[in-house]
This record gives C-alpha cells, structure tokens and sequence, in this order.
C-alpha cells in the first residue's frame, strides 16, 4: 500500500487536499495518507498530526507573532516523514512552510518525490520563489493556465496546470431556473463574504456593517447572506450583532452555495470569494484593507496591477477594487448599489464572467489531473 503524506494550512488547502485524497482513492484503492489537515481531509480518512489551525496564519504581523510555534511545527512535519517516508509528499498551500518542510526533507532524503500543490503566486511578487524551489521540489501543480510558463521562465521545477478546484463546484454554484427567477424578484438578495480568517474580520466587518446600513436607507429593502467558517462562526455572529438589517449567517459549502444561486449582487473581502462569485456569475465589488505598514510593503513588492482574481484573469478591471483607504462604507455603496439593478454595470460583469469558463477550461477535473500527476511521480 502506498502512503502519501499532505499538509495543508488553511480552509481551502484542507478542501483541495481532500479533492485530491477521494481522487486518489479512485485512481488506487491502495493509496493510505498521513500528514497535517483540518475536517474535509480528516473525513477522507487522515488523521492529523496536530490541529491544522496551528498552521494558520496571515500577515507579516501574525507570521511575526507566532515564529517560534511555526518553527517547532516545521520541524515535526519534517521529522515525522523521514522517520517513515512515504511514498510521496503533497506540500498544499502556504509557500513559506512548504519551503521549509521540503528543505529539510530534501536533506535527509533524496528519494522522495515532494509535490507543491498552489504554486505561488510568482507572478505578483517573489519572483525568486520559483528558483529557489527547484532543489526540493520534484513538481508544481498550478491552478491558473498562465502560471506554467511564468514558473518555467523564472527557472522553477516541472509545473502542470491541473485546474482551479472551483471548476469542480460550479454545478453546485451556478442558478437553475428556480434561481434564476429569485435573482430578480424582490427584495433581492445580497451576499456578504468578510474573508475566512480573524484579521480580516477585524479589518472589514465595521466598514460593511456601514455600508448595509447606508444601502438599507438608499436602496431600500433587501435580505442580506453571510456565509463564514466554522472556526469564525463565534466572532462572526458578535460582530454582525449590530447590522441594522440581521444576516442569515451560513456555515456550510450547501447553504453558500445555495445563497449563491439566488443573489442578485455580493460584497467580498478580496481573495478566492471573488472568483467563486464570478463563476456562479454573481456581479460583485471587492473590498480589502490591511495594516497601514503592510500595504507599503505590498505596493513597494507586488507587480500586478489588480488585485481580484476575476479581473487578473480577464485582463480588465471589471469587478470594482476597492482597497486600503477606498475600502469605505461610502464607495463600498457606490460600486454595489448599481449592481442591485438592471443596467450597464451589472450587464458588464455578467458578460465578462462568461468569458472566465474558456480561460479556466480543463480536460478533466483539476483534481483528477493532479492525482494523475502524483501517482506518475510515485512511478519514476
């Protein structure tokens, strides 16, 4: 039997992980995992090391505030695969970790294939990432089309485009004729997404509680869907305590998805939200804020001229950006309210999230390649 040892370090590694776990499963019944992850991964039969949420962290403040504990983790992840290597290693998300797992790995042996599952983001700033993880990394498994040849450029290891793991959702995401029909009834509904992680809350959940109750006064009636993570759900529902018009807080992949089907427009933190609403073609804005001293960083390091994965995509600053100090309550209402309406603005996001299904396209679905690929690796 052949074990495969993942990690993962947040939310959406440990959904990618299982994706690739139950694939895996299907490709080779024979296939057994150890590593680090949160529920999706443990439900597809791994028991973690230790609680995934001891890897979870953002920001250059939080890495800061929790390096002692990060390096111990490190450690343990990388003792426990060469105490008993497994046939393969699956390095998910979180490029800092990932590095220093598979430095050390790489030290000791030789012979074991290490997979990065996410390629960083080399193409909006740390270019020198790609060399740099040419020694440790036997292949990279990247999630847009264009990332191949960017890490191939930069001198990076073999690198796949396997497929963005929303592609896999879309059915679930996109509206059916009931759907349809509630996305223009009224009162409408309104997505609010905060992000999935403390400081985002901290950084956003004020300013939207601001908004809805300036768009409630301007707009008028409307319901309101606030989907969020378990780990959050607490701080979420004391935050949102105050809004003038209550959201129905949803905690499940379902009842997001469901919201989605039927919202006529949504606001979101900047981030993964902001693609899954252009592919379930909801028109949104996309709002971020971070410390004062971490965007001058950012600006000083970061290449790309947009920030929304929708936009970047599309080459066209379609979906409104509206970061650090145009994060406010007043332009947050200005950019969605014309999207709570029939009109240009809305028309236009509608037409270009179109566009996105052609530029994501796969094959297959993007967790069926990249089990392919690690099952190759186990071959060589």
């Amino acid at each position: 039997m052949s074990e495969i040892f993942l990690v993962a370090a947040e939310a959406s590694g440990d959904r990618l992980g299982a994706s690739l776990m139950a694939a895996l499963k299907r490709k080779d019944g024979g296939v057994a995992f150890r590593g680090v992850g949160g529920d999706a991964m443990h439900k597809e039969g791994m028991t973690s090391l230790f609680p995934m949420s001891e890897l979870s962290v953002f920001g250059f403040a939080d890495v800061f505030k929790s390096l002692r504990r990060l390096r111990a983790r490190i450690r343990e992840i990388a003792d426990a695969i060469i105490a008993k290597p497994p046939a393969a290693v699956v390095l998910i998300d979180s490029f800092g970790l990932s590095l220093r797992v598979a430095q050390r790995v790489r030290r000791a042996r030789s012979d074991i294939p290490i997979i990065k599952y996410v390629a960083p983001q080399v193409w909006v700033w740390r270019s020198g990432r790609a060399k740099a993880m040419r020694p440790y990394f036997d292949h990279t498994l990247a999630l847009f089309p264009f990332e191949p040849e960017v890490h191939r450029n930069l001198g990076g290891p073999p690198c796949t485009y396997v497929g963005h793991p929303l592609l896999e959702e879309v059915p679930q995401m996109r509206p059916g004729e009931s759907g349809r029909r509630r996305r223009e009834e009224k009162p409408p509904l309104l997505i609010v997404m905060p992000g999935s992680r403390r400081s985002e809350l901290r950084s956003l959940m004020d300013t939207f509680r601001d908004a809805i109750a300036s768009l409630s006064r301007t707009h008028g009636p409307f319901e309101l869907v606030l989907p969020t993570l378990p780990h959050i759900e607490r701080e979420v529902r004391e935050a949102a305590a105050s809004w003038p018009v209550r959201p129905q807080i949803v905690t499940t992949e379902a009842d997001k998805f469901a919201a989605m089907r039927s919202a006529r427009a949504a606001i979101a933190a900047s981030g993964t939200a902001t693609l899954e609403l252009a592919l379930a073609r909801v028109p949104h804005i996309g709002a971020y804020r971070v410390r004062w001293w971490e965007a001058m960083i950012g600006r000083l390091l970061v290449k790309v001229k947009m920030a929304l994965l929708p936009n970047i995509l599309l080459n066209d600053r379609v979906v409104p950006e509206l970061l650090q100090e145009d994060c406010t309550a007043e332009k947050i209402v200005a950019a969605v309210q014309p999207l709570l309406d029939p009109g240009e603005a809305r028309s236009r996001q509608l037409e270009a999230f179109e566009r996105i299904d052609a530029i994501l396209a796969t094959p297959e679905p993007p967790s069926d390649r990249a089990a392919a690929i690690v099952l190759e690796l186990l071959t060589k």
